[in-house]
């Protein structure tokens, strides 16, 4: 006697024709697209052709909703409840010289919020940063839930960061992987589910969203941006997850480095009192937003003194310390220098991200596939940011790596991301007047 296969209640061709029609899933639908093409019932082709109906017709709050729902059910869930302590976490979209994860996540600790802070590889020309903790000597990004737990309690340094693991909304990592590969990824409803299966999956009590803006950001323009967070934020609140989102510039490269240990660098410069104002900026914001979610606020000054008196140094070093890091331990420098020098006296007007953040891939900080090697050494440092005066000769950019067979793509790269206009000009006004607005363009919650 033979058994009969398993039949499924739906069938691909018709999911994929009704959202090709302009119609809306249904629950019943989402739900098992997503359980099979898990299972892989359902083909890549067939995703492939669900998620380009979708990137071109859209989905409402109801069925992004759903979609991430179902997307979480595909896997585990954590549960932080037992810490007695409230969590709180942050994600940001990507960008160029984004080190901010590594001095916030102490920082935050400091005034007894737990951050479980579950982060990724970079891929293109946006770092990544278990890419970045990985030039220090000896630092492991993959923990068990025993060794996150006993990280984020009260006998821990109550922060951590850490890969998520593979039980994390697994049906994400399978249609992230063919999104990258069909033209869609910057499709909103897609991006949305994507962010927020993984971090409501992670459990934190509240999440905190960076959603970049400009040339090395995904969204390149504000009104793109504006309605990604929303999305997210509206995803966050209706799964129970306090959730709000700043949205900050991202049309130039943060702080004064981009690359793996050259950010490692920067990021300990903040921790100790100093480092550039727009990564301090950053970081104390993006920390009292998180704390205030989290039910826990703190004063800016609070939390700027945190970085001067060396508290938030301290939760970093134990945090480095307990996955097999050396805090103290030298970190590496690239064999190999070129630098770009100012053609003209006048002031700097652009410095464009995506030109930055091209050059640091190409140089070897980057990946262009998820299997690809990323050199620890590899980066661009900035020794001028829009609004500052330069002069002939000056160095403006150093760029780093272990093999200087790249400098020459890396020059492509940047060629034309630099403008150096006449003192008092408009554009040099208004170069000086976006440093001085800052990075945080606007507030969504």
């Amino acid at each position: 006697m033979t058994t009969a296969p398993d039949v499924e209640p739906f069938d691909a061709v018709d999911v994929i024709a009704a959202k090709r029609d302009r119609a809306r899933l249904t629950d019943a639908q989402i739900d098992w697209v997503i359980d099979a093409y898990t299972r892989g019932a359902v083909a890549d082709e067939q995703m492939s052709a669900l998620a380009m109906a979708i990137y071109l017709n859209g989905m409402d709050r109801a069925e992004i909703a759903r979609w991430t729902d179902a997307m979480i059910r595909s896997g585990e869930r954590m549960d932080f409840s037992a810490l007695g302590r409230p969590t709180a976490d942050k994600h940001s979209t990507g960008g160029v010289g984004d080190k901010i994860t590594l001095p916030l996540a102490p920082l935050v600790a400091v005034f007894g919020v737990s951050v479980p802070q579950l982060s990724g590889r970079g891929l293109g020309h946006t770092g990544g940063t278990l890419d970045k903790l990985e030039s220090i000597p000896g630092w492991r990004a993959a923990l068990t839930n025993e060794e996150i737990d006993a990280m984020l309690g009260t006998e821990g340094p109550g922060a951590v960061i850490c890969a998520a693991g593979s039980g994390l909304a697994p049906a994400d990592k399978k249609l992230y992987a063919l999104r990258d590969t069909t033209g869609t990824v910057s499709c909103i409803p897609l991006i949305a589910s994507s962010v927020m299966s993984k971090k409501i999956a992670e459990g934190t009590g509240a999440l905190v969203l960076d959603v970049k803006v400009g040339s090395g950001a995904f969204m390149k323009e504000m009104a793109q941006a504006r309605e990604l967070a929303e999305t997210m934020v509206a995803l966050g609140q209706d799964a129970g997850t306090a959730t709000r989102a700043l949205l900050t510039d991202m049309s130039t490269p943060l702080g004064l480095t981009a690359g793996n240990a050259l950010e490692v660098r920067e990021a300990v410069e903040v921790l100790s009192g100093g480092g550039p104002a727009d990564v301090v900026d950053l970081t104390v914001a993006l920390a009292s937003e998180m704390l205030d979610a989290a039910g826990h606020p703190v004063e800016e000054p609070e939390l700027r003194a945190a970085l001067a008196d060396g508290r938030a140094m301290d939760v970093w070093r134990e945090m480095i310390r307990r996955q097999d890091g050396d805090p103290d331990a030298p970190l590496p420098v690239a064999p190999e220098t070129e630098t770009v020098t100012a053609p003209d006296d006048g002031v700097l007007t652009e410095l464009d991200a995506l030109s930055v953040g091209v050059a640091a891939w190409r140089l070897g900080a980057g990946r262009a596939r998820k299997e690809d090697p990323v050199q620890a050494v590899a980066g661009v440092e900035m020794h001028a940011k829009p609004g500052d005066a330069v002069r002939k000769g000056q160095t403006l950019l150093t760029l780093h790596t272990e093999t200087p067979e790249r400098f020459g793509r890396a020059l492509e790269a940047l060629a034309g991301g630099l403008t150096i206009s006449e003192p008092g000009s408009q554009a040099a006004q208004d170069a000086i007047a976006r440093r001085e607005a800052g990075v945080v363009l606007d507030r969504i919650a």
